[in-house]
């Protein structure tokens, strides 16, 4: 992230590679320290150098970096030979963000710990799977809880920064994996530490302490849609008659009447009153009716983009390469070419999440060959010399 909004960023390996480089899956299945795609994943853009940081030369090496970084991102407070508070008495300027599993000084930081783990510890496990409580839980993919860290490291790194603008002073930034995964389990953590209230798993919903009404539905080629928020306003329930007569479903759905009484009512519905008022649970079960009985008539995708026009806030639930290769996701510029000359290709990359009108953001260099650039440590034992 860092590197994608412009910071040079130089990971430091081991001579033999980080161990990221030997994960699967590679390009066209051939394994290689320079064709894991997780490698790539994580390190588009970045410089990588490799220093032995077991012999006291590396140690020296590591040192010397560091004293020309405005930021370090490491798993402690300290690295082999090299600490933050040495670091910090010769630059009171420089920033050091500490990534563990629990935090500096935590009684918990001997413990192992995976994804599996963090994410089931923290919290996010708790919150995903279905309304069928015979079922587990489940876990993502993906890596999420390095990647939920990862997001509140470079959160803290940009604040840290914001502040030394201002005061010229840097700071040891402390995250917790264990702790950014709670901190991202949505309501169940608050409504439990507020109402000691447990929250529910819900298919494809927010995990609540009270069940909510399903939003998922099987479409007409047998993909799933999410029929969104329930609309509110008379001009919407308008909208949504409309749409029932004009694929021919309006006598299929005998309820469609409470949404007609939606539409000529002289203020929107309030949704607050779902289950307190019976005019308003009718109206508000008529309009998931329909939406669900149209989103069943219709391809998924077909659904989601009529909807979206329509005003309707629903969605497809499409595989990744599907939703990343979507016309609106190529004409907002999220595809990124980004060449490999040692492979002879170009690879399409996701760009950033974010545009910024001011500060556009440059295509990123392809993630780095194992110690492509340790010509850097040459150059700073030379200025040292």
């Amino acid at each position: 992230m860092l590197a994608e909004l412009g910071a040079d960023v130089i990971v430091v390996e081991p001579p033999t590679g980080s161990t990221h480089r030997a994960r699967p899956p590679f390009v066209e299945d051939r394994p290689g320290a320079d064709r894991s795609l997780r490698w790539w994943a994580g390190n588009v853009g970045k410089r990588s150098v490799t220093i032995d940081v077991l012999t006291d030369a590396g140690q020296r090496q590591l040192a010397e970096l560091i004293a020309t970084a405005d930021i370090v991102i490491a798993g402690s407070d300290r690295c082999e030979g090299v600490d933050y508070d040495t670091c910090a008495a010769r630059d009171a300027g420089l920033i050091w963000v500490s990534v563990s599993p629990f935090g500096l000084g935590s009684a918990r930081s001997g413990q192992p710990a995976t994804d599996l783990t963090m994410l089931a510890g923290g919290g996010p496990v708790w919150n995903c799977g279905y309304d069928d409580r015979t079922l587990p839980p489940v876990r993502g993919a993906g890596d999420q809880s390095a990647n939920i860290a990862g997001m509140y490291c470079a959160i803290g790194a940009l604040v840290a920064l914001a502040h030394r603008d201002r005061s010229g002073q840097g700071q040891l930034v402390d995250v917790s994996v264990n702790a950014a995964c709670n901190v991202t389990s949505e309501q169940t953590t608050y409504h439990w530490l507020v109402n000691r209230h447990i929250c529910l798993r819900q298919t494809g919903r927010h995990a609540y302490p009270t069940p909510s009404a399903p939003v998922q539905v099987r479409c007409a080629d047998g993909h799933y849609a999410t029929t969104g928020v329930l609309p509110r306003k008379q001009e919407d329930f308008a909208g949504l008659l409309a749409w029932l007569a004009e694929l021919g479903l309006t006598e299929e759905l005998p309820e469609a009447v409470f949404l007609e009484l939606a539409a000529n009512r002289d203020e929107p519905v309030d949704l607050s009153l779902i289950g307190v008022d019976d005019e308003t649970t009718a109206i508000l079960s008529a309009a998931r009716d329909a939406i669900r009985l149209i989103a069943s008539r219709l391809p998924a995708k077909e659904f989601f983009v009529t909807s979206q026009r329509r005003g309707f806030p629903c969605g497809a639930v499409l595989p990744p390469n599907e939703a990343f290769d979507d016309e609106h996701t190529v004409a907002r510029g999220f595809h990124v070419p980004v060449p490999h000359p040692e492979l002879g290709r170009t690879i399409t990359y996701p760009g950033t999440p974010y545009l910024f009108s001011a500060t556009p953001t440059a295509a990123p260099n392809r993630p780095p060959l194992l110690g492509e650039h340790n010509a850097l440590l040459d150059d700073l034992a030379e200025q040292q010399r």
